[in-house]
């Protein structure tokens, strides 16, 4: 299988050997041609310590990087030119117009002077922003130059490309505008490896994920193969309707429940027996006088297997769950 990434043993510590930071341990993975490859952590797991290292900008304590077969320690330049670009924080120049953004990355991209406006006026239309060529980047929605920083990124038509976080804090509208920009790339033949934290983003995007936390890889499968193998994590949910609705006591005390959340108007109930705690649950309604409203068995969610993988408490819906919090383990913090 042809593999774009290969990575082995790949370290990174902050400061001295044996006193400083360990930031990412020892990881190994490859990706493959053609794939969105996701790469999932809470934040301060290590992801884009990872990133900085496969794209060049820091220097591995340890390890060995491929990166189209060659190796980015000796042999760094093709990789490169090979390589696009989306960090997490914008490296749009405001003070130019979109136009000029482009066609600056283009030189520094060395793309042929004679290709430069064709390819920007192609990215522009494509990413919605010909109509807006001409005006300055600091008067951009921050949706907006998002899909200008991917335009820059790819303007070299890179084999590559690395998003690092790419939707926290758009709306709704531009994060779906940017899901679709890269399922479109990707179909064109444009490899991924999309570093996150926002779980539906992966679920949605990426046909092979990677967990990473506290530095190292937990786990790597496609999002559904993740969620069979958690199967205890399974999940009731039930709105009932009647005076003890709201309160619904002694649920999480039937037998088979293992959690118990509160998901809007409804209660998840997590078990690894749906179908006997289904009878249960008519049996409680029917004691309690209240009417079932709704009924539903879940299947393990992306988030499940990722709070069950990295520490957080499975069944914590909408409290800030630990996708939100710093890692930190042994030698300290990551980055």
């Amino acid at each position: 299988m042809n593999h774009v990434i290969e990575v082995e043993n790949l370290t990174k510590i902050y400061g001295r050997p044996g006193a400083g930071v360990l930031a990412v341990d020892h990881l190994n993975f490859e990706v493959r041609q053609g794939e969105i490859f996701g790469f999932l952590g809470p934040n301060g797991a290590g992801k884009t310590t990872t990133q900085r290292m496969l794209t060049t900008l820091l220097e591995p304590s340890e390890g060995r990087i491929l990166i189209h077969g060659h190796e980015l320690a000796h042999d760094a330049y093709p990789a490169k030119r090979m390589i696009g670009l989306v960090p997490e924080e914008s490296n749009v120049y405001t003070e130019l117009t979109a136009w000029d953004n482009l066609m600056f990355t283009a030189s520094l991209y060395r793309v042929p002077r004679a290709e430069r406006a064709a390819r920007a006026q192609e990215l522009l239309e494509t990413f919605g922003l010909w109509e807006k060529r001409d005006v300055k980047a600091e008067n951009f929605s921050k949706g907006m130059r998002r899909r200008l920083s991917i335009a820059m990124a790819i303007i070299h038509k890179p084999a590559l490309l690395f998003l690092d976080e790419p939707t926290p804090g758009l709306d709704a509208q531009s994060i779906r505008s940017i899901w679709e920009l890269i399922r479109r790339m990707n179909a064109e033949g444009t490899t991924i490896f999309l570093s996150t934290h926002q779980i539906e983003e992966a679920n949605q995007l990426c046909e092979r994920v990677a967990i990473i936390s506290h530095g190292k890889v937990a786990a790597i499968d496609t999002p559904e193969r993740l969620k069979a193998n958690f199967r205890r994590v399974q999940s009731v949910e039930v709105a009932f309707e009647g005076e003890m609705a709201e309160k619904s006591p002694g649920l999480e005390s039937l037998p088979g429940v293992t959690t118990q959340a509160k998901v809007g108007d409804k209660i998840r109930l997590y078990t690894e027996d749906p179908s006997a705690l289904l009878s249960r649950l008519i049996q409680y309604a029917e004691s309690h006088a209240l009417r079932v409203v709704s009924l539903n068995t879940l299947g393990p969610s992306l988030e499940d297997v990722f709070l069950e993988i990295t520490g957080g408490q499975v069944g914590a819906v909408g409290n800030g769950s630990q996708e939100d919090k710093p890692a930190k383990r042994g030698m300290g913090g990551r980055k």
